[in-house]
């Protein structure tokens, strides 16, 4: 099996009344319980926004440098997602695109490379 992160960015996702919102957490969540359900979510999280960074950190002479704010400007934020074990590409995209398709937002595919690979 091969690990996988299915995510969005925030800044993918439209403006949405609460109403929406709350209409596409169900709809996620029930991906998400059907992943869970197969055996293959190994965990997820969401609503991450530029409004819950905690702080960032950079190298310094060699010693960590923590900052409350501001943080590096960037154009992209994860909002949401999750990491599966699945057999395959295939099984991935078949995931991320249940995702897509129940919140109607795009999301991304990424394969962890293995111990050793490059």
């Amino acid at each position: 099996m091969t690990e996988y992160l299915i995510a969005f960015n925030d800044e993918w996702v439209p403006e949405h009344t609460a109403e929406e919102l709350r209409a596409k957490g169900t709809a996620g969540r029930a991906v998400v319980a059907e992943m869970r359900a197969e055996g293959v979510l190994i965990f997820s999280n969401g609503a991450l926004d530029r409004s819950t960074a905690l702080c960032s950190v950079e190298a310094v002479d060699g010693k960590p440098v923590f900052t409350d704010g501001p943080y590096v400007e960037t154009k992209e934020h994860l909002g949401g997602f999750a990491v599966v074990d699945v057999p395959d590409d295939e099984a991935a995209r078949y995931w991320a695109g249940r995702l897509a398709t129940a919140l109607d937002w795009p999301q991304e595919v990424h394969r962890f490379r293995g111990p050793g690979e490059k």
